[in-house]
């Protein structure tokens, strides 16, 4: 095959994944600015008078959303400090002792990481409602936590495996302790693994839509719950306002992935790397 034709293909290829990434994206957002009568117009697709009149609708008749926002946003930060905190003393834990124990939980790690959410949420729930943790954010944040700890751990041994032993030595003989050593040496080092951890926990726990859906009702309710109520509600579907909603709803997080795409991306490439 020749070497121009091998490279049109790729492009082609790089080209179609965009498109199918990014198609309906901008086509959620395109449709927060169109009068109703022209969202599935096939005429007005891309000929349209834009409006803001579904935000403005969605400020006035939707306030339960930008609370639900609020919500998202506690539960996203309280998700990601957890998960990223457990997850670095883990990985130190299997990156610097080993054992029989530790190496068949590790096994186990990856095996949990498997089950779908919604074997383990239904047994929880009687439980949950019985410690009064029922419509509170701290249920929703172990929960997203909990979930994704696992990968996690295994991303943060890949990165502190990179560091070298003798550093950790080092500190122990000027008299540092475990915490110290974690504190001063492993945590700069391993910064990227946090933060390419911290990357995958913010976009589950922004847009995760079960454990919501199941585990709270009306204080506690996410961004995604409130946009299914819209869908479900009974006047009838106002797609404008739906998509202004969901417009709104991902802006955040997709500005935050590609603020970070280069360190994630970095952090991804040296943790992959021995050496």
């Amino acid at each position: 095959m020749p070497k121009l034709l091998r490279h049109l293909l790729k492009l082609v290829g790089v080209l179609a994944i965009v498109a199918w990434s990014l198609v309906p994206i901008g086509l959620i957002a395109l449709s927060s600015f169109k009068a109703d009568r022209d969202i599935f117009s096939t005429t007005g697709a891309l000929s349209f008078s834009p409006t803001l009149a579904n935000y403005q609708a969605l400020w006035s008749r939707w306030g339960d959303f930008f609370f639900g926002l609020w919500n998202s946003f506690l539960v996203t930060v309280g998700a990601t400090v957890l998960a990223v905190g457990v997850s670095l003393l883990a990985g130190f834990a299997y990156s610097r002792f080993a054992s029989k124990g530790l190496q068949a939980s590790a096994f186990f790690l990856i095996f949990i990481r498997l089950i779908p959410p919604i074997v383990i949420t239904l047994p929880l729930f009687p439980v949950v409602n019985w410690l009064g943790l029922n419509d509170t954010h701290f249920v929703l944040i172990v929960l997203y936590a909990t979930f994704f700890v696992s990968l996690g751990t295994v991303v943060m041994r890949t990165f502190i495996d990179q560091i070298p032993r003798e550093l950790d030595e080092a500190a122990m003989m000027d008299g540092a302790s475990q915490i110290q050593i974690i504190a001063r040496v492993i945590l700069p080092m391993a910064a990227q693994g946090m933060l390419a951890v911290s990357v995958f926990v913010i976009v589950y726990a922004w847009n995760e839509f079960l454990f919501a859906f199941i585990f709270t009702t009306t204080k506690a309710k996410t961004a995604p719950l409130v946009i299914s109520e819209m869908i479900g509600a009974v006047e009838g579907v106002e797609w404008g306002v739906l998509f202004a909603a969901s417009t709104v709803q991902l802006v955040p997080v997709l500005a935050f992935v590609i603020l970070m795409q280069k360190h994630l991306v970095a952090g991804l490439t040296a943790g992959a790397v021995k050496g």
